[in-house]
């Protein structure tokens, strides 16, 4: 009887089975990568890496030896591209190499040994802000309009709580919840890690203001941030795209307020950044900033840590003629 049960629940046929099982590990590999910007920029780079070997199939990769990724190296830096750029490609192809590993496919990791270029280690190359542009950033949008009002949370959310762009755009009403009588933020990071982030005063005083006004504060398992219109289908009940946090957010208010003349490259990710450089600065602590950003190592979290490298602390300040 357990196995009648258990053969009506199957639902793959002894031919799809059998496919599933001959599924090369190359492909699990990129099967198993969850976010799917990752996902897009490691099939880029380990292809480039196959069409520059010559490889047909994936279990080629298997015959690739150290010599092979060195002179692949060598073609990258040839053609100039930034040692952040390389580096990254690496990392894919090693991503690869460590999974084979796993699989007993391979029996070491080709990349293990190959010198990297050297990045920037010390400081992060995207620009925070100041106090006083954070202040002008939050107070750019409108106040007597949907959108405005909206908007105001939005670099509130971002500004407050160090938040990458897709974890904002992904939260839900419910996601504004309650632990240990303090509003907390429910965020589902990289690789689906969730972490409690204690709602800023500020923040939650200005999400509230926009649920009130968007009218779907009971709408537990609906977006928390919806389009104000839709001149394509009309459809507001959605989640925005994370593309359009730059241009229609941050991009805008930073060109009406100046912001963007005044910072050279502000995007979404200075939001982060400015969160990050300003707890820090204040004397946060750094292992909890990293729980905080949600950073897997807290090498990354460093990168933000700009205390040592203050403008006034400078001996440039120092010279005197």
């Amino acid at each position: 009887m357990k196995d009648l049960v258990v053969a009506k629940e199957r639902s793959l046929s002894t031919a799809q089975f059998s496919k599933l099982a001959d599924v090369p590990a190359e492909l699990e590999w990129l099967a198993n990568i969850t976010n799917d910007k990752t996902r897009r920029a490691y099939k880029c780079d380990v292809m480039e890496f196959s069409e520059f070997l010559g490889l047909k199939k994936p279990e080629d990769f298997r015959t690739v030896t150290r010599a092979h990724v060195i002179a692949w190296r060598e073609t990258l830096e040839a053609r100039e591209l930034s040692p952040t750029t390389i580096r990254r490609k690496l990392s894919a192809l090693s991503s690869l190499y460590e999974y084979l590993c796993e699989r007993n496919a391979v029996a070491g990791n080709p990349v293990d040994g190959v010198k990297r270029p050297m990045a920037n280690g010390n400081e992060g190359s995207t620009p925070a802000l100041s106090d006083d542009q954070a202040r002008r950033l939050l107070e750019a949008p409108p106040e007597d309009t949907l959108k405005g009002v909206r908007d105001r949370a939005i670099v509130a959310a971002l500004l407050y709580h160090g938040m990458r762009r897709e974890e904002l755009c992904g939260l839900r009403v419910k996601d504004v919840q309650s632990r240990e009588g303090v509003k907390h933020l429910r965020v589902k990071g990289k690789r689906d890690k969730i972490r409690y982030i204690p709602l800023h005063p500020q923040a939650q005083r200005l999400i509230e203001s926009y649920l009130l006004l968007a009218g779907h504060a009971e709408d537990l398992d609906g977006p928390l941030f919806r389009p104000v219109r839709n001149n394509k289908t009309g459809e507001l009940e959605k989640h925005l795209n994370p593309n359009s946090i730059y241009r229609n957010i941050v991009r805008k208010y930073g060109l009406s307020t100046g912001l963007s003349g005044e910072v050279n490259g502000l995007c979404v990710h200075s939001m982060r950044a400015t969160a990050a450089t300003n707890a820090l600065s204040h004397e946060a602590d750094i292992a909890k900033v990293q729980e905080w950003l949600g950073h897997a190592n807290v090498s990354t979290t460093r990168l933000y840590d700009r205390r040592k490298t203050r403008p006034e602390d400078s001996p440039t300040f120092r010279v005197r003629y």
